[in-house]
């Protein structure tokens, strides 16, 4: 009886153990299987991903019992990165732009004249006359962006140009005109070097190059922009930056200097001559160079901590034809030719800028009462400061003084300029999508119009509401 109770009890101790083997074995393949699952589940993710970022990891966690699971079925899955895809194409481009609000009121001086004399006029500004109030300088719109890694294009139209003889003799505004187009080709991956084609700006003249947007004064110097009127045509330029001259220019931007924009430390090109949205008038090319270097003072001591001093110069080679009082252009190709110097001390707190520029161009002769070829030279000088924190914001105050002597070749039979001008002002921003400057001038000009002889003074207060989108 207790022989057959213990052979009873044994069988039943074996049965068991039969039984918790085949369950422990069940669960181990069930993990197992589970594992798997998972794996094939990021197999399949990865083959479908789109986008660069790496697929992450999906952590498994053995069970207390796989310790005594061979190694090949308790290693752990890694992660896989996905091959890179490109963004889609509105993630590569933008669309930017500003509008520039003007006030101009003469506190004195020859708002109007007799006929045949010069009234006090700008060039660059058609808000100084007589009568006017508001006008708005620039409404800009900026379309960019990148084709590929070595392609990118640029599109900027303006929304205020204006456009004079018009029924009556009226000037008509808020046209819309071409500004730049065109497509830069980088050759290296750096983007160091790029080739421009299309109508962009001729890389003559360091505030001519500088955005009016990012300028502190309301107009470019007469000396300096006389070189190339509304700063652009059309053609092929170079331009190359290596990259000690991009790292200065780069912590330059990030300290929230005006800087001139990125043209490349030196520049080549080829362009039509005849200047913005007009029709090449001669077979012959003008060509242009510049160069420009900002050199870092640190090594000078502490007093020049931080501060920055860039010097370069340009050169223009150019035949122009001017349109003249009669209709048409001219029959004659005028030497168009000159060389400029540039210097900036960027403001930490006061800073320095100057450039001159001299040659030879089209100019109307008052005695023999035609367009001839004659000497040139002007530019200016500047002074200003930077205050980063007031209780109205940060701030910027100026000074500028400018000279021309030469003729203005864009405007109709190239008339005689002879400027003298001082300028005080200063520039808050309240924020940085909101700009306003304040600036007084002393003005001695002579207008832009062989018709009218003699110079013109007076006193203005001008004031610009800058606001970026």
């Amino acid at each position: 009886m207790r022989r057959a109770l213990g052979i009873m009890i044994g069988v039943g101790a074996l049965a068991c153990g039969e039984t918790a083997q085949a369950q422990s074995v069940a669960e181990l393949q069930r993990q197992i299987d589970d594992l798997k699952a998972q794996v094939a589940q990021l197999i399949a993710a990865q083959k479908g991903a789109a986008s660069a970022a790496a697929v992450p990891a999906v952590p498994v966690t053995p069970a207390p019992q796989m310790a005594a699971v061979a190694p090949e079925a308790a290693t752990q899955v890694q992660p896989v990165a996905a091959a890179p895809t490109r963004k889609p194409w509105f993630e590569r481009v933008t669309l930017r732009g500003y509008t520039q609000l003007r006030f101009s009121e003469f506190l004195s001086g020859d708002r109007t004249t007799p006929a045949g004399v010069s009234r006090l006029r700008s060039v660059h500004d058609g808000g100084v006359g007589d009568g006017t109030n508001f006008t708005l300088r620039r409404v800009r719109l900026v379309l960019q962006g990148d084709a590929t890694d070595h392609i990118s294009f640029y599109l900027q139209p303006d929304f205020a140009t204006n456009v004079n003889n018009q029924s009556g003799g009226e000037r008509r505004e808020g046209f819309l005109q071409l500004r730049d187009a065109y497509v830069d080709l980088f050759l290296d991956d750096a983007k160091s070097v790029r080739v421009r084609f299309g109508q962009s700006k001729v890389p003559f003249g360091w505030e001519n190059m500088q955005s009016s947007s990012n300028r502190l004064t309301l107009d470019r110097s007469d000396g300096i922009n006389s070189a190339v009127p509304s700063e652009r045509d059309l053609g092929i330029v170079a331009y190359q930056t290596p990259p000690t001259v991009q790292a200065t220019w780069t912590r330059l931007t990030r300290d929230g200097q005006k800087l001139f924009g990125n043209y490349g430390a030196f520049g080549v090109g080829v362009f039509n001559g005849q200047g913005t949205n007009r029709a090449e008038t001669n077979d012959g090319l003008m060509t242009v160079a510049m160069a420009t270097w900002p050199f870092a003072l640190d090594g000078l001591g502490d007093a020049f901590r931080g501060q920055v001093l860039e010097l370069g110069g340009a050169a223009i080679r150019n035949r122009v034809q001017p349109e003249i009082r009669s209709g048409g252009v001219s029959a004659v190709s005028y030497k168009d030719d000159r060389i400029g110097l540039h210097a900036i001390l960027y403001p930490q707190p006061l800073g320095l800028q100057a450039e001159w520029n001299w040659g030879r161009g089209p100019e109307y002769d008052d005695v023999l009462r035609a367009i001839t070829t004659k000497s040139l030279n002007g530019g200016y000088g500047q002074v200003m400061g930077r205050v980063r924190h007031s209780p109205v914001g940060p701030f910027m105050p100026y000074a500028r003084w400018q000279r021309y002597r030469g003729g203005w070749k864009a405007l109709t039979n190239a008339p005689r300029l002879e400027t003298d001008e001082w300028e005080l002002g200063v520039e808050f921003q309240p924020s940085p999508a909101l700009e306003w400057t304040l600036a007084y001038a002393r003005m001695e000009r002579r207008e832009a119009d062989e018709r009218r002889s003699g110079r013109a003074e007076g006193n203005l207060i001008r004031t610009q509401l800058q606001w970026n989108y």
